[in-house]
């Protein structure tokens, strides 16, 4: 007989079941409606940047990224395989279905000549192969890799190298390098895709500055973001030169009138931005031949500009024992000059950074004939070091003597004792107008000085040539930025220059992805040889032990319980 004591348990345990269904409906309507995600992780490597979000939020059309990073790797490579997956992934979630991404393997491809065709046909798209050496069973083993991708949209489509960071860390640095690069690498070939182009760079002429054919990469790259001009300070008017959101003057060798230093100076007052790759002395190689020469300051008449804003470019050359090499002829054998490669420590390799979005995990950068830099003070401006010459450096007042004899010298160390010196800073802040307290100068309209500036950045660098890239004395074509033609190597040259610009037009923006830091916890190799029998046998038979115990433990228990009936 069912008392009403049951009829009310019953009840209110259908009440109970309807509202636990309920709630589960209602939390899956509010799941679908409210959309977030939690990174556990310390240094939360899986969480994408707020300004990533928004540019994949922006797409309009698909992207497709086509990934050369599949098949059975070493652990290194499944690390770097599996971050790129993992942001792929999260990049699909935030870009609403407009992100699609294939892992290819290029060496599975059966028929020798056609992927020999497809090897070609991506180092022509700009991956290179990696020849990867491992150890599997005590044994090395070699197989070419294809660390890139392609990334694809609305009919264009660019290269990716996934595997950057600086060659003079440690394989495992660089991996780890790689992976905090991950985001931005790919986010950045998103936005040079999608990108408009809307600010306009105006690249400075008519004071010796370097020509056309030697920055055709710099504009080139350049031009893949923004919107660059060309033109004479002379001939831009104000209104002219305020039309544009950044300048870039390279490498000047005749004086700047003051006029042109007049409307540097305001533009800069009016909140523009500028990058200055500015040679302190006068020193080319073409006057080192012979008897050698002596290298002297230049005129340029921007060292009062400098001081106003917080940095000197001081009249000397800097040595190197880390440098890069010229091409030296050491002894004839018979009539025929023999040619080796040579140190020319008046070409500093550049290979210490700051801890700074545009030079995180950059690798080493070329200059030639490059000078020290000091600060002075600028109220309201803040001097950021970006990059330094070796602690193994010296330090050679003008006159320079200039003479191929010096790449003969056996090297003194107890020379090369000046420390690390910085040759480019970043300074950022609100400037103090040069023509504080004076006319504008003549050959400009009378205009009204702006004594005090609004909030703006500008980057100084004591080397010319750090933008210049070689040409192709047979062919008369531009090579890479950064490309060092006797050695048959690429220097971070252009890669400094692009994150520089871009981090001046967009502080806030996507090249504070670059900070991303993800901590390297590597394992003790000798103690894993040591004990990997051990680990092996814990993780196998250890959970069976435990399984069996909890069976028996549970028997034991039940029976107890049921033998009171």
């Amino acid at each position: 007989m069912v008392t009403e004591q049951n009829k009310s348990r019953r009840g209110s345990d259908i009440m109970l079941f309807l509202a636990w269904v309920a709630g589960i409906i209602l939390l899956n309507v509010l799941a679908s409606s409210l959309f977030f995600r939690l990174d556990l992780t310390e240094d939360k490597r899986y969480t994408i940047a707020p300004v990533t979000k928004q540019m994949l939020g922006n797409l309009q059309n698909e992207v497709v990224v086509d990934v050369y990073l599949e098949g059975d790797f070493p652990a290194g490579f499944k690390r770097l395989q599996q971050s790129v997956r993992e942001t792929l992934d999260e990049f699909r979630i935030y870009a609403g279905g407009n992100l699609r991404y294939n892992f290819i393997d290029p060496t599975e491809i059966t028929d020798e000549q056609q992927r020999n065709e497809f090897y070609t046909s991506l180092a022509q798209k700009g991956i290179m192969p990696t020849n990867l050496r491992a150890t599997e069973d005590g044994k090395q083993v070699e197989r070419l890799v294809f660390p890139g991708a392609v990334v694809k949209y609305n009919g264009k489509e660019t290269a990716v190298n996934l595997l950057k960071g600086n060659l003079a860390a440690s394989s495992d640095e660089r991996l780890n390098q790689s992976v905090e690069g991950v985001e931005y690498e790919l986010a950045a070939a998103i936005r040079k895709l999608a990108s408009q182009g809307s600010k306009i760079i105006g690249y400075i002429e008519g004071h010796g500055e370097l020509e056309q054919q030697q920055v055709t990469d710099l504009i080139g790259s350049l031009g893949e973001y923004y919107r660059v001009a060309r033109g004479e300070l002379s001939q831009l008017p104000m209104p002219s030169l305020e039309k544009l959101d950044l300048i870039i003057v390279a490498k000047p060798t005749q004086p700047f009138s003051e006029a042109d230093k007049y409307k540097i100076d305001q533009f800069i007052m009016k909140g523009g931005k500028a990058v200055l790759f500015v040679d302190a002395i006068n020193a080319n190689m073409d006057s080192v031949g012979g008897g050698g020469t002596f290298a002297m300051p230049y005129n340029l008449n921007l060292d009062d500009l400098f001081f106003r804003y917080g940095v000197r470019l001081n009249p000397n050359l800097i040595m190197d024992l880390n440098s890069g090499f010229i091409p030296l002829v050491t002894g004839y054998m018979g009539d025929k000059p023999q040619t080796e490669m040579v140190n020319w420590r008046f070409y500093p390799l550049l290979n210490n950074f700051s801890k700074h979005p545009i030079t995180r995990n950059l690798d080493a950068v070329y200059t030639k004939f490059v000078s020290t830099m000091d600060t002075v003070k600028a109220d309201g401006v803040r001097k950021t070091p970006l990059v330094y010459t070796s602690t193994y450096s010296r330090i050679m007042d003008a006159p320079v003597p200039l003479t191929l004899e010096e790449a003969r010298m056996e090297v003194n160390p107890e020379q090369y004792q000046a420390g690390q010196q910085p040759v480019g800073y970043l300074l950022e802040g609100k400037f103090t107008s040069l023509f504080r307290n004076r006319r504008s100068p003549a050959g400009v309209q009378n205009t009204r000085v702006q004594e005090q500036g609004v909030e703006t950045k500008i980057a100084v660098f004591s080397d010319g040539d750090l933008v210049r890239n070689d040409v192709n004395p047979r062919t008369g074509q531009a090579y890479e930025l950064g490309f060092d033609r006797y050695n048959n190597m690429t220097f971070a040259n252009k890669e400094l220059a692009m994150n520089t610009v871009h981090y001046l037009l967009d502080s806030e923006g996507l090249i504070n992805v670059r900070s991303k830091e993800i901590a390297l916890r590597p394992l003790d190799r000798v103690r894993v040889r040591e004990e990997k029998a051990y680990w092996q046998l814990l993780n196998l038979v250890a959970p069976i032990v435990l399984l069996g115990l909890f069976g028996v433990v549970r028997y034991y228990l039940r029976k107890r319980k049921y033998e009171r009936f």
